[in-house]
């Protein structure tokens, strides 16, 4: 399934010069002396779409999480666990998964969550253009009794739960599924339902607590507002007029957040580098020689990449597991340091001592990340030709080059990782090729079928192999920033651009 990155989607929040005034009332700032009672979020992005089978993982979260409780959630290191399921058991073979449902969630319509509904809202998500990408071996769901349902697998699906709590299991009104409201209104159980007297949209969403939620100790604010402001100057200058009280933020504003005395807090969220799509030389004769493939990461100074792009705020290194994580292994950080001598020497044992040349497509919003590529290119011999085109057009058309200028998510769950960067069917990936590499394609097929530790040892190889190989030339991975007032505490979640509320807490 087709998936806007969530990376992509901060990298065009931050870079295109749009601003987006918010009108209404300007909430008082907390003088730091308690917990504020309001919660008032300033996203980068208005919301994609109220209807979760259309909505976007990474920024909609605060959004969505507003009016909709999720079947399965994740805990901050990207494991799922309960929300409206209770708990759950997967068979021994694999190929189902029976999930007990809790009884006393309602719809803001009125309506019981019951198993009847779990199940429709299942159904219409695994037909949802985005949302079935956590469905896709997924054969039926099926009532097992009032309280349990069955999800039936066509084969073993080791990511599931974690998508379903990444964003793919919210629960809505099947009332208003049938009627096709979802993305006008939204029929939830979540914790607040959306005011429509007093939200404008594409400027401002304001919420009403649930009286009673069955899960209100997790949203303790009493009152919410989402203004989606785009320009990172407008974001700030809300924050510092008490309008907002928590931001999606700009690294260049750090200094002066301390200086507010507000709380920072800051994740790896997605990495930069060059997408190779072409391993075999099909494309391009030169990238199917590994040598080739090394000199483009030696030619890369990533650091100085990350100082000149993303003001230092992030980690430079060769790997797309995310830095902190079980997998990613600091000390490849260090596999290819910048050694253009090196990459030059490597281009030459591989026959192209005079370079080669290759065309690349560039969009406006890759454009901070082009005077770093052509200069390395060029110094290593490689000749680009740059084809130009609007952000649409790069995403559909990028892939059919055999190497590009990317950003792409990364995500808290290894296999996950493996599979959305490797070997699934992605935008970025339309035709993979792992298959093909003798060294690649056994260690994928090794994480695939091991379970437990032996699978986790499996990842741990097939992430040396990936860096061994060069399949990529990835130069950093870059932070998301988040800035909250006194009293206020967010914690940031690998995979959510923006963390959906039950990240956002009194404190």
């Amino acid at each position: 399934m087709k998936r806007t990155t969530l990376a992509l989607a901060a990298a065009v929040a931050a870079t295109l010069a749009l601003t987006s005034c918010s009108s209404g009332g300007t909430p008082s700032p907390s003088d730091g002396s308690s917990a504020p009672d309001a919660l008032n979020i300033g996203n980068f992005l208005d919301v994609t779409s109220w209807d979760p089978s259309l909505a976007d993982i990474g920024f909609d979260g605060p959004y969505l999480s507003a009016v909709y409780d999720p079947l399965v959630a994740l805990d901050a290191d990207g494991n799922p666990v309960p929300s409206l399921a209770t708990e759950w058991t997967v068979a021994d073979d694999d190929l189902s998964i029976e999930m007990d449902i809790r009884t006393d969630a309602v719809f803001s319509d009125g309506a019981p969550v019951d198993v009847d509904a779990v199940i429709a809202s299942l159904e219409y998500l695994k037909a949802g253009a985005r949302s079935g990408e956590a469905y896709l071996n997924v054969a039926s769901f099926s009532k097992v009794d009032d309280d349990t349902l069955a999800i039936e697998l066509t084969q073993r699906d080791d990511t599931i739960l974690y998508l379903m709590g990444l964003g793919r299991s919210y629960v809505m009104s099947p009332a208003s599924i049938e009627a096709g409201t979802l993305g006008a209104e939204p029929i939830g159980s979540g914790p607040y339902v959306r005011d429509d007297a007093t939200s404008v949209a594409g400027a401002e969403y304001h919420f009403t607590k649930v009286e009673d939620h069955w899960d209100a100790e997790t949203y303790p604010f009493g009152e919410l507002a989402i203004f989606p402001i785009t320009d990172a100057t407008a974001r700030h200058n809300a924050m510092l007029s008490g309008q907002i009280n928590v931001q999606y933020g700009d690294v260049a504003n750090l200094e002066q957040a301390e200086q507010q005395g507000w709380n920072t807090a800051q994740r790896v969220s997605g990495w930069a580098g060059l997408v190779i799509t072409d391993h075999t030389g099909a494309k391009s004769e030169p990238l199917g020689t590994l040598e080739v493939r090394q000199a483009l990461n030696y030619a890369f100074d990533g650091a100085a990449v990350l100082a000149a792009v993303g003001s230092g705020a992030g980690v430079a290194t060769n790997q797309v597991f995310p830095d902190g994580g079980d997998i990613n292994d600091p000390a490849l950080n260090d596999a290819y340091a910048y050694n253009m001598d090196k990459a030059k020497q490597l281009l030459a044992d591989a026959g192209y001592a005079d370079g080669f040349a290759i065309s690349m497509p560039m969009s406006p919003i890759f454009e901070m990340w082009k005077p770093s590529a052509e200069q390395a290119l060029t110094e290593l011999g490689v000749t680009v030709t740059w084809d130009n085109m609007q952000m649409p057009d790069y995403q559909l058309n990028a892939p059919n080059y055999p190497m590009f200028i990317s950003f792409l998510a990364m995500d808290g769950n290894d296999v996950a990782t493996v599979q959305r960067q490797l070997t699934s069917v992605q935008w970025f990936n339309p035709e993979p090729d792992y298959a093909q590499n003798e060294v690649i394609a056994p260690l994928v097929e090794k994480v695939q079928t091991e379970r437990g530790d032996a699978q986790t040892a499996a990842v741990e190889e097939l992430n040396q192999a990936l860096v061994d190989q060069a399949w990529w030339s990835v130069w950093y991975q870059a932070n998301n920033i988040y800035y909250t007032a006194a009293g206020i505490e967010l914690q940031p979640v690998v995979g959510m651009m923006f963390p959906t509320l039950r990240y956002i807490t009194q404190g």
